[in-house]
């Protein structure tokens, strides 16, 4: 763990933008995230909800959700430094950055759940694109999670199936349920 944030503390001062992804999006929390969005839209969903319905639960629920995590860094992380002492504000702010992928991860089903609310799409055909989508996020993740650790494209792509095979399972229960 701490080679990991030793390398995204350096690679903050040299790109910026490849910080970001690595801190905000390519983590455990946006995992969980998707996963829990996943898991939302299978509940929400199986009740006959509109995608309008689904919508606001999953947005209120990932929301209060990512408020916890941070709440919950930031009381961990609070008073413990390898150096130090960590001050409440620094404590904060490490929490939020981490947990920003809780938030993000639901970003793209909550798009597609807003094209159902919108009727742009039909609600029980957004649902499945909606859960879809969380398993292409998750292969992602995974691809891009081994791929910056220098795999070769053999375990890039285990590392992606892997990863989606949490969102298959959650489709699966779409369809137990359904």
């Amino acid at each position: 763990m701490e080679n990991r944030d030793a390398s995204a503390g350096a690679s903050q001062a040299g790109q910026p933008r490849e910080s970001l992804v690595r801190t905000a999006f390519v983590t455990e929390e946006s995992v969980y995230g998707v996963l829990l969005v996943s898991g939302m839209i299978v509940v929400a969903g199986s009740h006959g909800s509109s995608s309008w319905q689904v919508f606001w639960t999953v947005i209120v629920t990932v929301i209060v959700f990512w408020a916890a995590h941070v709440y919950a860094g930031t009381v961990a992380r609070h008073g413990l430094a390898v150096e130090g002492v960590m001050g409440l504000r620094q404590a904060f702010s490490e929490a939020f950055r981490r947990s920003l992928g809780l938030l993000f991860s639901a970003l793209i089903p909550s798009a597609i759940l807003l094209l159902g609310a919108l009727e742009v799409v039909p609600d029980a055909l957004t649902i499945w694109i909606a859960l879809w989508a969380g398993v292409v996020v998750l292969a992602v993740l995974g691809f891009v999670a081994y791929r910056r650790r220098g795999a070769p494209l053999h375990l890039q792509l285990l590392g992606a199936f892997g990863t989606a095979a949490f969102g298959l399972v959650m489709i699966f229960l779409k369809a137990v349920v359904h």
